[in-house]
């Protein structure tokens, strides 16, 4: 049977820290001793180069790659919205087609109406919401004006036609100068 042989430190009686188990003790590692014990042989150096070299390349590779796959995506749905686009157009093309779609679109957009039949258009034809909850009350007096409109609208007409010209403004053109060389 061998013998077995205690650390030092458990011979001598040791010098234990206050705090700490019996058989807690701190152990030390030697860094020296650890690297020293790797062994790098030269195949093992270029092929650690190749895979930093390989991370180097592949990486931009890849996020180039990943930005192509966002675009192809983007594309993708654009031309599913283009596809859906041309399939309504193409659904109403086909109701243009039809003789009784034309007869009421344009009833109802250009009023065209058969002969003989009597159209009613409606003037107000406002939401409940808009209009108005007390009207203003009518008078069952005519109301006479102050002035004499006739007067007032020869007048209007006279003062517009002895006018000087009046010319749109422009923004931004300046006016031309007036020419001070006399003309032949």
């Amino acid at each position: 049977m061998a013998k077995t042989t205690a650390p030092p430190s458990a011979v001598s009686g040791g010098s234990r820290t206050p705090g700490r188990a019996p058989g807690a003790e701190r152990r030390q590692v030697d860094v020296r001793a650890w690297l020293g014990g790797i062994r790098l042989s030269g195949f093992m150096v270029i092929m650690l180069g190749l895979v930093v070299l390989a991370t180097f390349v592949l990486v931009p590779t890849f996020g180039t790659y990943l930005d192509q796959q966002q675009q192809i995506e983007a594309l993708e749905q654009s031309v599913q919205a283009s596809r859906e686009e041309v399939a309504e157009l193409e659904a109403e093309s086909d109701r243009w087609k039809d003789p009784a779609y034309i007869t009421t679109q344009a009833r109802e957009r250009l009023y065209y109406v058969r002969p003989g039949e009597v159209v009613y258009l409606v003037d107000n034809d406002l939401e409940a919401a808009l209009v108005p909850q007390e009207p203003d009350p009518i008078s069952d007096e005519v109301a006479e004006t102050r002035t004499d409109w006739m007067a007032q609208l020869v007048r209007s007409v006279t003062s517009a036609g002895m006018a000087d010209v009046i010319r749109a403004p422009t923004i931004g053109v300046p006016d031309p100068a007036p020419s001070t060389t006399p003309a032949p």
